[in-house]
């Protein structure tokens, strides 16, 4: 079901990569649900609906009409639900989001990029794979890399620490930015407002 704010069709597609269930809810795996539930805040969308493997919802953002979505699908089957998505509202790669965390980044740096590989993260292949392309923009949320000694899966799965939490806060303010600024900007322009530096926000 739309929205009242959204009378036409979704012209645009943001999805943020995450785990569902509570005991996820707070880890760093989830700074893309984190961006899209900021998202929906800002512009009164509610995620209620379930359909497409995803929680979604369809609203306008700067007078875009647009589908935030968060697959229910768990990480490494995220490319089921967003095929599932495009198919769904017949919208091309190109006019998909994705936000994800990256741990090649420090922990609360932000990146836009408008294609490329998966680096790693399988949320990602499985959206490659799923696609057969590797031509959509991206936000990357710079989660760190983990402490020597602390498996990959457990430092992702784990919740940030308290000042991890203040930076990755300020980052997804700035992710969710970023993905406003895409629905009306060219990418090469958004890429060049928030790329500007690799350092986190708020330091």
């Amino acid at each position: 079901m739309f929205t009242k704010r959204a009378s036409v069709h979704p012209t645009r597609l943001i999805v943020g990569l995450g785990n569902p269930g509570a005991e996820y809810a707070h880890t760093r795996h989830n700074v893309g649900f984190w961006t899209v539930d900021l998202l929906a805040q800002r512009h009164g969308i509610a995620l209620k609906t379930r359909r497409h493997q995803s929680k979604l919802g369809v609203g306008l953002i700067r007078a875009v009409p647009v589908v935030l979505a968060k697959p229910q699908t768990y990480m490494n089957l995220s490319g089921e639900a967003v095929r599932a998505l495009l198919q769904a509202y017949a919208l091309p790669p190109e006019r998909l989001l994705v936000v994800f965390d990256d741990i090649w980044l420090p922990v609360g740096a932000v990146r836009v990029r408008a294609k490329g590989s998966a680096g790693g993260h399988n949320g990602m292949k499985s959206i490659l794979a799923a696609l057969g392309t590797e031509s959509f923009p991206r936000v990357r949320v710079g989660i760190g890399q983990p402490p020597e000694g602390i498996d990959l899966a457990d430092y992702v799965l784990s919740p940030p620490t308290p000042e991890e939490r203040r930076l990755l806060e300020a980052a997804i303010q700035r992710a969710a930015d970023a993905c406003e600024a895409w629905l009306t900007e060219p990418i090469e322009q958004v890429m060049n407002l928030f790329n500007r530096e690799a350092r986190p926000v708020g330091e």
